[in-house]
């Protein structure tokens, strides 16, 4: 039994759980957080994806829904149209950025039938926008890398004398970005560079802002992983370090250590108390090399690339959410001793070592020697191994397309 259970003996899942997003492995590991814990769960995503997630035995029941952006209405009244059916309120556990802002959007409609902790309130989407959430964390005295405006009249001579080169053109839509250019950030070096990625960005219709690069390689990003009940208090949480990421030194974890920061819990929970946050939250920081402050760097409202590690320590959080929504809250748990354990994204770290090399920023030696620590997989897990087989037809599929 998982460390939560001990505490939570009287469980009763009369409801489903309904996991939004199975075409990635954070989808996946919410369908199997939950069901090991005897949840009804059901995978949720588009007509044409791939939910490879879905092939998992934790998965009892999969929707196929119109798309959620391009046929937003259909997509809402289906999933209305689905909990009219259903005995008592499905709790609605969004995987992906995009899943989170359509939910938030339409949180009035959806809010009858479903269990959800977003409100009418709109904070999600606030949160997740990266040009609002300076102001957001500045008005709470956390602070954040400084940022300029690309309307700012002034913008180049700002960027030259607070920012240096180089420094970072960040999309306020993440999602939105990285579907067209395939990176989260764009890195310029100089004023030429400056005005031809905000020309891009303008052609494509996306919303960016210049943002100063805090001093210190990847392994100077840090979260603080946090659940706050529906009284928006913390209840759970526990911090990490991160290692080595994809795309290098602005990409997501691939390969993440569990390490005590507690610094980070007096930042991240006086916080997201005072915004009035509910439900899971990461805050992601990078600690400056320099000055050794820490800069809140942006919040996923959603499960994060390393759920599963989170599970495994002892803080299952899709499960927290599950039960603090049916009103069959768990007792609250700070995990604060460090566990020697990490995360592993195997298909993009491989690509990323091969990026940290050619960079000359990680030995060979260096990357062999942290791979000898105890693992827990993005995809993988003896147990439940369909999933990667599905995931490895998915690839190969994909490259004879290609």
């Amino acid at each position: 039994m998982s460390k939560l259970d001990s505490s939570h003996r009287n469980f009763s899942p009369n409801h489903k759980a309904m996991v939004l997003g199975n075409n990635y492995y954070i989808g996946l590991s919410a369908l199997r957080c939950l069901g090991r814990e005897g949840v009804p769960t059901v995978a949720v995503d588009y007509q044409g994806a791939d939910p490879y997630g879905a092939s998992s035995k934790y998965c009892q029941e999969t929707l196929v829904t119109p798309h959620y952006q391009r046929e937003e209405k259909e997509f809402i009244d289906f999933l209305i149209d689905y909990a009219k059916e259903q005995g008592e309120k499905p709790v609605l556990i969004p995987c992906h950025d995009a899943y989170v802002e359509v939910i938030d959007k339409n949180i009035e409609k959806l809010k009858p039938y479903f269990l959800t902790t977003s409100d009418e309130r709109r904070l999600l989407t606030e949160v997740m926008d990266k040009n609002r959430l300076p102001a957001l964390a500045q008005k709470h005295g956390v602070k954040t890398p400084e940022t300029l405006q690309v309307n700012d009249p002034d913008l180049i001579e700002k960027t030259e004398q607070i920012l240096g080169y180089p420094c970072l053109v960040k999309p306020a839509d993440s999602p939105a970005f990285v579907d067209v250019f395939r990176e989260k950030v764009l890195i310029v070096n100089n004023k030429e560079e400056l005005k031809a990625a905000i020309q891009k960005a303008s052609d494509k219709n996306l919303e960016v802002f210049v943002q100063r690069i805090i001093p210190g390689f990847d392994d100077h990003m840090f979260t603080f992983d946090a659940y706050l009940n529906q009284d928006s208090k913390l209840t759970h949480w526990t911090t990490f370090q991160k290692l080595r990421q994809f795309p290098i030194n602005f990409g997501a974890s691939v390969y993440t250590h569990h390490y005590i920061e507690e610094e980070l819990y007096h930042i991240g929970r006086p916080f997201l108390e005072a915004i009035g946050y509910k439900g899971f939250g990461e805050i992601e920081f990078k600690k400056d090399a320099e000055t050794g402050d820490f800069y809140l760097i942006e919040i996923n409202a959603r499960l994060t690339n390393f759920n599963e590690l989170l599970t495994r320590i002892g803080l299952n959080m899709a499960y927290i959410m599950y039960c603090d929504l049916t009103a069959q809250p768990i007792n609250p748990l700070a995990i604060t001793k460090q566990q020697n354990e990490v995360f592993w994204y195997a298909h993009e770290d491989f690509r990323a070592i091969i990026g940290y090399v050619k960079s000359k920023q990680l030995s060979i030696f260096t990357i062999i020697r942290s791979l000898m620590r105890k693992k827990t997989y993005a995809i993988w897990d003896i147990k439940d191994p369909k999933p990667l087989f599905a995931f490895i037809k998915q690839k190969l599929a994909k490259r004879l397309r290609a």
